[in-house]
């Protein structure tokens, strides 16, 4: 474990004023295995009132770094700046809506401390952690673009789409992001898999928001998902 004393906690941000303040407090407290934080937060041109937050914020408080984007260009976008301004052995991918609990954090981190895992993802459909029933019609189009993935890359992912994505640095740093929108799930998980790496599941508890709440991913989202698969089988 000795080479391993910081994570950076990438969160990218868009139009999340009612969320921010609460994710920030939770990560900062969140228990990281001894290892130092800091957290890349990128807000995404939010016009919410998310900006003001933030440009008001004692980011010494959080262990923060805070980037703008001039104008929305979404969710790959954001994390490909923070990308660039992470500084951890231990990258992990945290949204700003109150979806996934940081309190998880010591098991995601615990496989690649260990030295077994390079790549730790946190699924939401493999059971053994309190769940919200969230739409049928979501819970479908997850489960089959696990499995185009599964099929396309000869692995056995049970959640692809997860937020809780958790890379040892150097993979991570290795990827070179394309999409700009919620197409970063399928081209980083296609490129982590190309690298043939040492690759872990395990269950994570999920409070999943309705539209109503704000939850932003829709079904064009998951034609560009189905897409991104196929391309990034055959290209970078």
């Amino acid at each position: 474990m000795s080479h391993f004393n910081k994570i950076s906690i990438l969160i990218p941000v868009y139009n999340e004023a009612t969320t921010l303040i609460q994710v920030l407090e939770m990560v900062a407290s969140a228990d990281t295995s001894g290892l130092e934080k800091e957290l890349v937060v990128v807000d995404d041109g939010s016009t919410d009132g998310t900006r003001e937050i933030l440009k008001k914020l004692d980011a010494s408080k959080y262990y923060a770094k805070v980037y703008f984007h001039a104008k929305n260009q979404g969710k790959g976008a954001a994390l490909r700046t923070a990308q660039g301004h992470a500084t951890g052995q231990i990258i992990l991918i945290q949204d700003a809506d109150l979806e996934y609990s940081p309190k998880e954090y010591p098991e995601l981190i615990r496989p690649i401390t260990d030295g077994k895992a390079d790549v730790v993802y946190g699924s939401r459909l493999s059971g053994g952690k309190v769940s919200r029933a969230f739409h049928f019609k979501h819970y479908l189009g997850n489960k089959f673009l696990s499995f185009l993935t599964n099929i396309l890359y000869d692995c056995t992912l049970t959640d692809m789409e997860t937020c809780y994505k958790v890379f040892r640095s150097e993979i991570f740093q290795q990827v070179n992001i394309k999409s700009n929108r919620f197409d970063f799930e399928p081209e980083i998980t296609a490129k982590v898999l190309k690298q043939r790496v040492r690759f872990y599941e395990l269950p994570i508890s999920y409070f999943g928001r309705d539209y109503s709440e704000g939850k932003k991913i829709t079904w064009i989202d998951g034609f560009s998902a189905i897409w991104a698969l196929i391309k990034f089988r055959f290209t970078d």
